[in-house]
């Protein structure tokens, strides 16, 4: 069974932009000196400094102290990268290049290579920024092909005078699916420096129960996640949106504005990607219900670490079928954790099993969780699988969208427990709850 796993954001948030320094504070006593002082420390230490998230998350600390030590001859934390065997940097010389996964997380010229060969790698980097220049990669690839020594002077300081660099493909928005529906926000603007985050309810506009066989999603360069929410039978008539209605989450000043998350709590998933784009199809037979004049909350948020506004944009096409070649109707797995207490500077692990009382095909899972989960893992508890981990994330950003080819089937009384770790780092306790400084834990999914 081929599973196909989309892991995105590990080397977290590496390379956003910031001042150059003037040529007199670089140190350019040796080749790793240059890389460190120009490249890592105003592009990459920000966030990789002891004690973040970005540090935990990756494993990775680059700060001036540290960052060789840290780097070159290094296991990586990313689960795919270890099993393809590779090295943060290696010091092999030019087979190095192939085997550093430093190098695959930096070299945006090859994104095609990097997407389609290795989409569990999780993301180019910068995210939403400008890739390196075209001498900074060249440095840092000359840098490995000598041995990534940490002495001497291995590539001559005027390569890094190239400062042309890689142009990501223009955006294109989706065209309208030929049977289906399209959904559609923006474009919008995100501040220089903000967290965009905001809701809109929006009407399908489906007179009848259509099915749902395929869901295509692309977004603007910047983006975190798009997801779709569906409201519960029971959502108050007073909590349901007005259609149309831009609810943020944050106000201009990053308040949280509690009255537009309100109706968080009466959703539940329909779809969506922490991904910038996202192409998923239902198994042979299979098909999501969509009941006639099906209404969703759509929920976007952008990250702009720039000093410039940037543009936000999202389209989502839900490619429906005929009723008579659906098999099997498609049901939502939302298991949800809300029995959440994180005491204070100290790791927490909570397990929680949910049990299946008929067979049951898992299509697709995903988990969500906020910034202080560390780890994310599934069990499967009796049956033919019994004790098998069958999920794992360790990036609560982009957390893995595991698609089974073949569908992984629980028989009757079979259970699926989740075991989540939290790294608390604050002076404060945390218990679930729907802002960023509260914790989840909920495994998403579609199953039959």
């Amino acid at each position: 069974m081929k599973k196909n796993i989309h892991l995105f954001w590990l080397l977290a948030s590496a390379i956003i932009g910031c001042d150059q320094k003037n040529n007199d504070e670089f140190d350019d006593s040796s080749s790793w000196r240059s890389i460190q002082t120009r490249i890592l420390t105003p592009k990459c230490a920000n966030c990789h400094v002891a004690g973040s998230s970005f540090a935990e998350q990756s494993g990775l600390i680059l700060t001036e102290d540290v960052g060789y030590a840290e780097t070159v001859s290094q296991n990586v934390k990313n689960a795919a990268a270890q099993k393809d065997g590779l090295e943060m940097v290696g010091t092999q010389g030019l087979p190095s290049v192939y085997k550093s996964f430093f190098w695959e997380k930096i070299n945006y010229p090859d994104e095609d290579h990097f997407y389609n060969d290795h989409p569990n790698y999780g993301s180019l980097m910068p995210l939403g920024g400008d890739p390196l220049t075209n001498g900074e990669l060249e440095f840092i690839r000359q840098w490995i092909v000598a041995g990534a020594p940490k002495d001497g002077k291995v590539v001559d300081l005027k390569v890094l005078e190239d400062t042309r660099r890689y142009q990501r493909p223009a955006f294109r928005p989706l065209e309208k699916p030929t049977q289906g529906y399209q959904l559609k926000l923006g474009p919008f603007e995100v501040a220089p420096n903000f967290n965009r985050e905001f809701f809109v309810y929006q009407q399908v506009g489906n007179p009848t129960d259509v099915y749902v066989k395929r869901v295509e999603i692309e977004m603007r360069s910047g983006s975190h996640h798009f997801l779709i929410y569906n409201f519960r039978a029971n959502t108050p008539a007073s909590v349901m949106p007005k259609e149309g209605l831009v609810r943020d989450i944050w106000d201009a000043n990053g308040g949280f504005l509690m009255q537009n998350a309100i109706a968080m709590q009466y959703h539940t998933f329909f779809g969506g990607t922490q991904w910038p784009r996202l192409n998923y199809t239902f198994p042979e037979g299979v098909a999501l219900k969509m009941p006639a004049n099906s209404g969703f909350d759509l929920n976007s948020h952008y990250v702009n670490r720039s000093k410039e506004k940037i543009i936000g944009e999202v389209y989502a096409n839900l490619h429906t079928v005929d009723k008579s070649q659906v098999k099997y109707e498609a049901g939502i797995l939302d298991l949800n954790n809300t029995n959440i207490f994180l005491p204070p500077n100290q790791k927490t692990t909570l397990q929680k099993s949910f049990t299946f009382n008929k067979q049951t095909r898992i299509a697709m899972l995903f988990s969500h969780a906020h910034q202080l989960m560390s780890e994310f893992k599934v069990f499967v508890e009796g049956g033919a699988n019994n004790g098998k981990m069958i999920y794992y994330a360790d990036d609560w950003e982009r957390p893995p969208i595991l698609s089974f080819n073949d569908p992984l089937i629980l028989e009757a009384g079979t259970k699926l427990r989740l075991e989540a770790t939290y790294n608390n780092n604050t002076n404060q306790a945390v218990s679930f709850g729907l802002t960023a400084d509260d914790e989840m834990m909920i495994l998403f999914g579609y199953y039959y």
